[in-house]
């Protein structure tokens, strides 16, 4: 494990911001397999579950979850920011399970069952292809309510706690949704040997927030400058401005990008 780290603070542009204090986690989570993308196609998804291992499935924003009586003593749920953790207790049969998005009042369908064989598998990420259209309210219907607005400071700072913060700290931001990104390699930093890959996106309004892994690949320690960065971007804020040699355990940082357009197309 990582050992806590001092209060560091977030190189936005020329605007310095106080990062939250956080702890970080396993270097291996970086390293976790690439989560299995279904589209929800209104058609309920299956997910065994394997007794005594959690499973994690990604939603594109913030959720609840309908657990019926039936499976309630047997089956443990935790709703965090879009991600949903199941974990079964005992074996039980395929049971219809309703998850609402809080944002847009989506419903998915999920038929989950458990049994105590069966090998560990990849998160879940569910994407939804509706996600971002946007409502036209019928003939003599009042559009709905506009949602607020957010910052740069107030995004990125909701970005650092999302990825740092302990569970209990965590919250949502009304109208900030998760959006689903590609983690793979991307040439984000010009400087040679700083490898670049998207952990996880949302969106606000017409703004796009993506939190992106740096690591250090080289012997030399690298200072880092929003200027260097690759892409067309709206703001840019390092948890930490200074890669140490690579195997130094702090070789790795992450950096908040708020854009215009999703990253893939900023970039």
């Amino acid at each position: 494990m990582r050992a806590k780290l001092k209060k560091s603070r977030l190189v936005l542009c020329a605007l310095l911001l106080l990062a939250p204090v956080v702890t970080w986690a396993d270097t291996a989570q970086w390293e976790a397999p690439v989560p299995e993308r279904i589209t929800w196609q209104k058609t309920p998804i299956a997910l065994a579950l394997t007794v005594g291992t959690e499973k994690r499935v990604d939603f594109p924003g913030p959720v609840k979850v309908g657990v019926p009586a039936a499976i309630q003593s047997v089956l443990r749920v935790q709703s965090v920011a879009g991600t949903v953790y199941l974990l079964a207790h005992q074996p039980f049969e395929a049971t219809r399970v309703m998850v609402r998005a809080v944002d847009s009042g989506a419903i998915y369908l999920l038929d989950l069952s458990a049994d105590k064989q069966g090998d560990p598998t990849a998160a879940i990420q569910i994407l939804d292809p509706e996600m971002g259209k946007p409502d036209v309210p019928a003939v003599g219907e009042r559009p709905s309510p506009t949602l607020p607005t957010y910052g740069y400071v107030a995004l990125t700072r909701f970005a650092a706690q999302q990825l740092y913060a302990p569970a209990r700290l965590l919250h949502d931001l009304p109208g900030v949704v998760r959006v689903p990104v590609r983690r793979e390699a991307v040439q984000l930093v010009r400087a040679a040997g700083v490898e670049a890959q998207a952990l996880i996106g949302w969106r606000a309004g017409d703004r796009y927030l993506t939190a992106v892994k740096l690591r250090n690949l080289t012997s030399q320690a690298v200072t880092l400058d929003p200027r260097t960065l690759r892409g067309t971007w709206l703001t840019a804020a390092f948890q930490h401005n200074r890669l140490h040699t690579a195997g130094d355990e702090a070789d790795t940082t992450v950096v908040y990008l708020i854009s215009a357009r999703p990253f893939e197309t900023s970039l």
